[in-house]
């Protein structure tokens, strides 16, 4: 194995311990972080892997949301509530989507800056 994928497995073992803060991984292996931008952009597989270890952090945060919402956290609770239960009416605005083919244009009059 050559200098640069020890450096690559090295900072993919720093990004799985500092859950995925980039800036973090990079002091800790002394690799710069265009260096870890580059090797996204050119290595496929070190990018695959840069990915795989996000949704390993978002994993660990969305688990220590359920402990908090069996706790009593009502906070926790709340926000659980209002990102997960949209469909079931727990927002505090109304969401439309509306999906057309034809454009309009918008006409801003009164401008105070003229």
């Amino acid at each position: 194995m050559d200098r640069t994928e020890q450096h690559k497995k090295a900072m993919l073992d720093a990004l799985e311990k500092s859950l995925g803060v980039v800036t973090s991984a990079c002091k800790t292996v002394g690799v710069g972080r265009t260096t870890h931008y580059l090797w996204m952009d050119s290595d496929p597989e070190y990018k695959r892997a840069v990915q795989e270890l996000s949704d390993v952090a978002l994993d660990f945060a969305e688990s220590s949301l359920h402990n908090q919402i069996k706790d009593g956290n009502p906070t926790s609770t709340i926000f659980y509530l209002k990102t997960k239960g949209k469909s079931r009416g727990y927002v505090e605005r109304q969401e439309i989507e509306h999906h057309a083919d034809k454009s309009f244009k918008v006409t801003i009059v009164g401008d105070t800056n003229e």
